[in-house]
This record gives C-alpha cells, sequence and structure tokens, in this order.
C-alpha cells in the first residue's frame, strides 16, 4: 500500500517537472538557454489560481498559465534574441522578478502576501458509470490521476513526434546546431527561436498551472526550484522528450519518497534535501557525456 501511495504521489510530483522539461527542450533545441523555467512557472501558477477565484472554471485557470507563460517567455525571447542580450542573465531577472511579483500581486489581490484562498481543482475524469461494468472499470484507471496528468503523458509523444518526425521539429533543430546553415537554406532563424522560447512558456506556465491547482491555491514561491530540477532533467535525458518523461520521474519519485519519510524519525532538514541531492548526482553523472545543441546559448 504504502508503495502505491508513493507511485502516485510520484506521478503528481512529476507532472509539472515534466512540462517544464519538455517546454526547455524546445527552448534549448532552438539554440536558447531558458533558466527563467522556475519564474514562468510561478507566474502560471499565480495567473491559474487567480483566473479560476474569478470565473470558478479551473480549465481556464490552466488556459490563463499558459497565456502567463508565453507572456513571460516573450520577454526573455526579445531580450535574448532581438537585442541578443545574455541568455543567463535574463532568465535570472526573470525568476527574481517572479518572485518578487507574484508575492506583491497576491497581496494585492487577496490581501496576504503568503497564499491565495482555496479554489475549485480541475474534476476527474469519468464514464458514465450506468454504462456498466466496463465503464467502471476504466474509471478505476482514468479516474485515479487529474486530467492534466494524462495531458502531460500524451504531450510527451507529441514532442517527440514535433521534434524529430516534422519540418517544423527539423528546422527548430537546425537553429539550434549551426543557425548559419539553417539561414543560408531559408529557415528564418529568429522566428524559429521565437517559436521555440513561446512554446517553452506555454508548456512550463500549464506545469505551474497545475502545480497551483492540484494544490487547490497559490502559495508564494510554490515552484520551490521545480524549475531548475525540470532543467537538470532535462540534460540528464540529452535533450530528448521521452528521456525528459524518464528523468522527472525519478526526480518525482524522490519528492514523493522525501514527503513519505517526513516525520519517521529523521530531521526534516535531511529528508527535505532528497530531490536536490539526487538532482545534483544526476547532473555529474551526465557531465561529459551531454552534448548539448552546438549553437546553444550562442546570439545570432
Amino acid at each position: 500500500m504504502f508503495e502505491l501511495v508513493v507511485f502516485d504521489s510520484a506521478m503528481r510530483m512529476a507532472t509539472p517537472l515534466i512540462l517544464a522539461a519538455l517546454g526547455g527542450l524546445f527552448s534549448e533545441r532552438s539554440g536558447i538557454v531558458n533558466i527563467a523555467l522556475e519564474g514562468i512557472m510561478l507566474t502560471g501558477a499565480f495567473a491559474s489560481i487567480l483566473v479560476t477565484y474569478y470565473t470558478g472554471d479551473p480549465w481556464v485557470g490552466a488556459l490563463a498559465g499558459m497565456s502567463a507563460g508565453v507572456l513571460v517567455s516573450s520577454i526573455h525571447a526579445v531580450v535574448s534574441i532581438t537585442f541578443r542580450a545574455n541568455q543567463i542573465v535574463s532568465g535570472v531577472a526573470i525568476n527574481l522578478l517572479a518572485m518578487g511579483a507574484t508575492q506583491f500581486l497576491t497581496w494585492v489581490v487577496w490581501g496576504s502576501s503568503a497564499n491565495s484562498p482555496p479554489v475549485q481543482g480541475m474534476a476527474h475524469w469519468s464514464l458514465p458509470e450506468a454504462w456498466g461494468p466496463a465503464a467502471r472499470a476504466v474509471n478505476a484507471v482514468i479516474g485515479h490521476y487529474p486530467p492534466l496528468v494524462y495531458v502531460t503523458i500524451a504531450g510527451v509523444a507529441i514532442a517527440h513526434v514535433v521534434l524529430w518526425r516534422t519540418p517544423f521539429g527539423l528546422r527548430l533543430r537546425a537553429v539550434g546546431e549551426h543557425p548559419e546553415a539553417a539561414d543560408t537554406l531559408g529557415v528564418r532563424v529568429h522566428r524559429m527561436r521565437f517559436a521555440g522560447v513561446l512554446i517553452s512558456g506555454a508548456l512550463a506556465g500549464l506545469g505551474g498551472a497545475f502545480l497551483a491547482l492540484n494544490t487547490h491555491q497559490f502559495v508564494k514561491n510554490m515552484s520551490a526550484g521545480r524549475g531548475f530540477i525540470a532543467l537538470a532533467a532535462m540534460i540528464f535525458a540529452k535533450w530528448n522528450p521521452v528521456g525528459a518523461l524518464g528523468a522527472c520521474l525519478l526526480f518525482g519519485y524522490a519528492e514523493a519518497v522525501q514527503m513519505g519519510l517526513q516525520g519517521g524519525g529523521i530531521p526534516t532538514q535531511f529528508v527535505q534535501m532528497i530531490p536536490y541531492v539526487l538532482t545534483m548526482v544526476a547532473l555529474v553523472g551526465v557531465i561529459g557525456r551531454a552534448r548539448p545543441p552546438a549553437a546553444l546559448g550562442k546570439p545570432y
């Protein structure tokens, strides 16, 4: 029973990581470093709760989270691509801006800088029970997790097809590997890089929305380093969507285990270190073996 509970928790913990990792993958495959995933997730989480609070519809809130992610990532795109500023500095600035802005807006809207009031979460998908035993069997499976978990798993397959089986994916990878060569073949490098960064923002914003809607409220700094863990998972997976899924499940399982160990006699501080220690170990293990896109971080 404990193993089942941990696995269920791991799936929920991994979902925002998977979405953010997929987002980072699209951005970095185009050649743009996006360490702003942390701030984008936090902004998406705030926007999703804000819109859900006023509309009562968590699906509209999730769309708002994606839109907020696109908006924030567009800032990173303009600064990094149009003005060719340092991509790391731009990402750090966005992360700091998101931390301060969301905390301030939480105080403005709800009178508390710590958290929002509870909101309605997403109802689980299910078939009508009147359809018989088959419907009940399906509900036992699909009704086990929030809908965005299944959307995320499908998103991994879609991302793999888009990146490796479509002309768009070929062009995106080309501008990340050799933008000069892609430009000579008629590929609009800036346009493709903008597309990669904006897709990154939409996915990371949706990850933040899931994080907030799954807990039914916004809490200040609730991303808690997940954007950086998603980046580590992406590197660990060697910029591959399917590998990112496995890496995020590993990190999600570590986070679920540390939650299960709290109160078990081990000092809380050591237990809370587990996901971050695993992240560092994973990165050390792939240093020198993971080859990033050749033009990653280089302005064009």
